[in-house]
Order: structure tokens, then sequence, then C-alpha cells
């Protein structure tokens, strides 16, 4: 099964603050999903950020069967930091990679 990069996430301490510097530095205009989540509207990949206590970008995949996905992770070395759970949208699972990088896969199903 191949996976492709879809979508970052950026986790963001000073919430209104890296809002307004997307907006400013880059044009990237945001779309609301509840008061600790904004899509970023850019060209390109997709990208949202999410309020968190540390800043730390999040890479996304996309995959068509997440449960098939989540095997092919944990067989490969990944370590799942949470497991399957829905969100408006689709559904996810995050883990990290043997070296550390924070990672999820999603799916629209």
């Amino acid at each position: 099964m191949l996976l492709k990069m879809d979508y970052i996430e950026f986790s963001c301490p000073e919430f209104a603050a890296s809002q307004r510097f997307f907006e400013q530095a880059f044009g990237w205009q945001s779309v609301d999903y509840g008061p600790d989540y904004q899509e970023l509207q850019q060209a390109g990949i997709g990208a949202g950020m999410a309020r968190a206590a540390q800043a730390a970008p999040l890479l996304v995949l996309k995959s068509d069967d997440l449960e098939a996905a989540l095997l092919q992770v944990t067989q490969a070395g990944g370590r799942i930091t949470k497991d399957i759970f829905a969100f408006p949208g689709g559904r996810r699972f995050e883990f990290v990679e043997p070296s550390g990088t924070a990672m999820a896969v999603w799916s629209e199903r």
C-alpha cells in the first residue's frame, strides 16, 4: 500500500499569534473548525494549525484503508501515539517513526 504526503499540521501554543503570522507573512487565510483548530487555505499541500502546549509540525499521510495502514506502520517499527479516532472529515491515527518524527495517517472513510 502506497501512502502519500497529504497534509502538514502545525501545533501552535500561541494560536492567535500564529494565525496572524501565517496570514501576514504568507497570505494564508484560515477556516475555523472549533476554538482549537483551523485549516490553512493556501496553494500546494494542505495545512492546518491546532492549539497545543508545544510547537511541533505533524506530517500527515493519506490512505484509502486506515486499518491496513496502521498494521503497515506498526510492522515497520512505528510506535502508535494515538489509536484510530474520528474527527470532522474522517478518521486518523498518529505515530512516531523510529527516529522520533511525529506523523499521522488519515482516511476519509
